[in-house]
């Protein structure tokens, strides 16, 4: 078990590649702390990490209040007394073509993406700096590499995922912290609902391995970059993607 006994915060962990990634941990021995909007995905979860052996916490959490990220952080700290990994997975979509695109739409999609991602950071590194321990992983994205149609704010929020995880790694890393960014590519994932059919074909035909990826696939990169097996990359942006460019 590469994560025995270390205590790891996942959040948007009730479905999808959050999901997967808390069931991966829990397997692999880690204490889990499920945090996600939805009390029912979050029981789901709880659930199936149950079922895994695993130590675990629930927590209502919305990472664009930081109200409920210092509530998360407390009740980690009172149930477990450290916190080892946090994977900032939280994410929203709201697709459309810039000229077309409001305002609305934009501030959104960056509040939780990219300001959200600051926000649960911000939360859980004085412990991690009283620890002089701990992995920061973001989710970021292949559109936030490579960019991609009517997805202006999302590609914006990927991106700047990626810069914080660098500049988190050059300022945490003689504290014991590590942080790097994994970027997924076309994931088989509720998020794919809002894309048509026919265009989620024309993605697999792109693809070099010839199928989108799973969540498992992403949850596997993220287990490895929490462990101690990791414990030289910082820094360091890793595409999941199959070899797709977008």
């Amino acid at each position: 078990m590469r994560l025995k006994d270390k205590v790891a915060i996942i959040t948007g962990a009730g479905r999808g590649i959050g999901q997967a990634t808390a069931v991966k941990f829990a397997r692999e021995g880690a204490k889990v702390v499920v945090c996600d909007l939805s009390e029912a995905a979050i029981a789901e979860t709880l659930k199936l990490c149950g079922e895994a052996g695993a130590q675990t916490l629930g927590c209502v959490a919305n990472v664009t209040d930081n109200s409920t990220l210092k509530a998360m952080v407390q009740a980690t700290l009172a149930k477990f007394g450290r916190i080892d990994c946090l994977v900032n997975n939280a994410g929203i979509v709201a697709d459309a073509q810039m000229k077309n695109m409001t305002e609305d739409q934009f501030d959104k999609v960056i509040a939780v993406n990219l300001k959200g991602v600051f926000n649960a950071t911000k939360a859980v590194v004085d412990t991690m700096i009283a620890q002089q321990s701990g992995v920061i992983l973001n989710s970021s994205s292949i559109v936030g590499l490579y960019g991609n149609f009517g997805q202006t704010n999302y590609a914006a929020a990927k991106f700047g995922v990626i810069g914080m995880a660098k500049t988190w790694a050059r300022e945490l890393g003689r504290k014991g912290i590590r942080s790097n960014a994994v970027c997924p590519g076309f994931i088989s994932t509720s998020i794919l609902a809002t894309i048509p059919e026919k265009v989620i074909n024309a993605l697999e035909e792109k693809v070099p391995m010839g199928r989108l990826g799973h969540p498992e696939d992403v949850a596997n990169t993220f287990a490895f970059l929490a462990s101690d097996e990791a414990s030289y990359i910082n820094g360091a942006v890793i595409e999941v993607s199959g070899g797709l460019v977008i």
